[in-house]
């Protein structure tokens, strides 16, 4: 019997096993190094975030659900509340490891965004095809190598997130295809407005609070539910 999470344990477990080494090498560079490759990361994941953006198909669409999504955020106070939970797990490692939170909440976007990261679930809970997921496994995983020696280990517990996310949509898979199949395109668009952000925060040049514009990612999947 087919186990319909298999994808979803694979690309978890390849963020974390590969988080942490990629943790392990950041600790052996000097901070300059360090340094520079957060940089470089940083432009890295702004070209990622500006090619997602230009797949958004409604313009105005993407505009009120960041719009919607960082008021319902920041009414939440998400990320004071992420970056608590990551101030004591850094307590907890003892301040090893770089910035939790900052790494937990760059990872998660980066590795819960895009087509992939939904149309694989969906394949493995509708057909049990894992194609996509251990596809992405394998990206997913390299990428957590090179942002963990930047970031630190909030990376590695990305993966736990990936694994509750994607397997949310697998188990649910039934239900949810209707809503998510139309709604990806825009999903994508907006998420990738959110590691725009990111990119640039990586880079020094703002300081946005990524984690209250997170319910922006959902948003259209209620707007292209009664879009005209």
């Amino acid at each position: 019997m087919d186990f319909p999470l298999l994808g979803a344990v694979v690309n978890a477990a390849a963020i974390i096993v590969c988080g942490l080494i990629g943790t392990l090498i950041g600790r052996g560079l000097p901070e300059r190094f360090s340094d520079i490759v957060m940089k470089g990361l940083g432009l890295c994941v702004l070209i990622i975030g500006i090619s997602g953006a230009l797949e958004g198909e409604n313009t105005l669409l993407m505009i009120l659900s960041v719009v919607l999504g960082a008021l319902l955020g920041e009414l939440c106070d998400l990320d004071r509340r992420l970056r608590g939970l990551g101030d004591r797990l850094q307590a907890a490692l003892h301040g090893r490891g770089g910035s939790v939170s900052e790494g937990f909440v760059s990872a998660s976007l980066l590795f819960c965004v895009g087509a992939m990261a939904v149309l694989g679930p969906l394949d493995s809970g509708l057909e049990g095809d894992h194609t996509v997921q251990l596809t992405k496994a394998l990206i997913d995983g390299a990428s957590a190598i090179m942002m963990a020696s930047g970031l630190g280990i909030g990376v590695a517990f990305s993966g736990v997130c990936v694994l509750l996310y994607q397997g949310a949509i697998t188990l649910l898979a039934d239900w949810a295809e209707p809503l998510l199949r139309g709604a990806v395109t825009e999903m994508t668009a907006v998420g990738s407005l959110l590691i725009i952000g990111i990119g640039l925060n990586m880079l020094g040049v703002t300081k946005l609070k990524i984690m209250n514009y997170l319910p922006a990612i959902f948003l259209p999947i209620l707007l292209c539910a009664v879009w005209p």
